[in-house]
């Protein structure tokens, strides 16, 4: 009865904080080709008081949008477009539906060659594609930010992102600090996860190392010396603000199942067995490294993921 943990990284201190925001997946400035394996762009030395009007995950992918400029040597002025173009596609808001097909932050359409839906949904991705078709129009530069906006976007709306410029100079400013780092270091001592709730779990189980694994444990907080696998998870979430079923075959069946093509994120609860019979849950805290409770006589504890023999089942990431 062993377990793996799945992931990707990144750090989030919230308004009126340091903003540090991972956002992971596939980051290929010159091919635009991707894969999990690929660096994600991990936004951190934005310091901000926020923007009025845009919350923590609207500004959160905006330093992502200026990380990943600044990583391809983008001008800020496309740093603007760029903003600007989100601002009106999607507000700053990695939208999972759209006209038609249109997806993510820019509402970039798999089916006009932008990439597949789990690409385009990875905010990392969408804005390398946005920067890449900027990159290749020639005198972009000299173009207002309405038309070079309109001719990468190809909108039925062509002069809508000329309203957004204002807001777009004023959040670039607020996060113009921002650059990529790729840290994954799947490291207690160096938490680092996509969103505060992620952040929150993770802290609570490394907080744990130590305690016996204990059948049917929930933990100190319930009177018990120590956990099982989906007592630590559940206790994780919980100390996070999110109330998860009690056994792994049931966190297993809330979801939501990741895709087996997407990316893992730090916080993302990582499940052994078969779909239908679910025997163990870990907690992915990066680099290819879960906090776990294994088995008797193993206690709560740092693992690989991934081992000879193991019967990874998926990945699913809790949500309020």
């Amino acid at each position: 009865m062993t377990k793996l943990m799945v992931a990707v990284l990144g750090v989030i201190i919230g308004f009126p904080l340091f903003l540090a925001f991972a956002v992971t997946g596939a980051f290929s400035a010159l091919s635009g080709n991707s894969s999990s394996a690929d660096a994600a762009c991990i936004p951190t030395g934005a310091t901000s008081e926020g923007v009025a009007g845009y919350g923590p995950e609207q500004m959160a992918n905006a330093a992502t949008i200026v990380a990943v400029g600044k990583k391809m040597n983008v001008p800020e002025e496309g740093w603007v477009i760029a903003i600007a173009t989100a601002l009106q596609e999607s507000g700053l808001r990695n939208l999972d539906h759209g006209d038609r097909d249109s997806l993510g932050l820019f509402q970039q359409r798999p089916s006009q060659g932008w990439g597949t839906p789990t690409q385009i949904t990875d905010p990392t991705y969408a804005a390398t594609q946005f920067y890449r078709h900027l990159l290749a129009l020639p005198g972009w530069q000299d173009m207002s930010v309405n038309d070079a906006a309109q001719a990468v976007q190809q909108s039925g709306l062509p002069y809508a992102y000329a309203q957004h410029e204002p807001a777009a100079r004023t959040v670039v400013a607020a996060v113009s600090g921002a650059t990529c780092t790729t840290p994954e270091t799947g490291d207690c001592d160096n938490i680092q996860a996509p969103n505060p709730t992620a952040l929150a779990a993770i802290n609570y189980a490394c907080g744990q190392q130590g305690l016996p694994y204990v059948q049917g444990g929930n933990g100190p907080e319930a009177g018990h010396a120590g956990f099982d696998c989906s007592g630590l998870t559940t206790a994780a979430y919980q100390a996070a603000g999110i109330s998860l079923p009690r056994k792994a075959q049931w966190q297993y069946d809330a979801g939501p199942l990741l895709p087996a093509d997407a990316s893992l994120q730090p916080g993302d609860l990582v499940f052994y067995g078969t779909p239908h019979n679910i025997h163990h849950v870990g907690l992915y805290i990066g680099a290819g490294q879960m906090i776990n409770t294994p088995d008797f006589g193993q206690p709560v504890q740092v693992n690989n993921i991934r081992w000879p023999g193991d019967d990874y089942a998926g990945a699913t990431r809790p949500t309020n």
